[in-house]
């Protein structure tokens, strides 16, 4: 077996260790209120990170601005609480449009 193999499978092993963790501690063990708004907190970082690189980066450098301002409107209108399938073709008209517009 090859390095890129055995770290897959590496990989593979704690995933399904981690998947396999909350189900058979459930119960058993009562995490402090402190400790369950620190994880609520840092998940919500996570995403918050996730969708900043995801809308602001492309290819290692600035994605434009076509793209956050599409993620803008998507944003805007969940926060107006509109339909899933409204919010993504917003975002995706809006980013359209700018780059129509030769706005990249």
């Amino acid at each position: 077996m090859n390095a890129t193999v055995t770290m897959i499978l590496a990989l593979a092993v704690g995933t399904y260790a981690f998947r396999l963790v909350g189900p058979v501690l459930h119960g058993r063990v009562q995490l402090p209120g402190r400790v369950q708004e620190l994880l609520s907190a840092g998940a919500v970082v996570l995403l918050v990170a996730l969708l900043a690189t995801g809308a602001l980066t492309e290819g290692g450098g600035f994605a434009g601005w076509a793209r956050p301002a599409g993620v803008l409107v998507g944003a805007a209108l969940a926060w107006r609480r509109a339909p899933f399938a409204v919010v993504v073709l917003g975002a995706a008209a809006a980013t359209a449009v700018l780059r129509g517009l030769g706005v990249t």
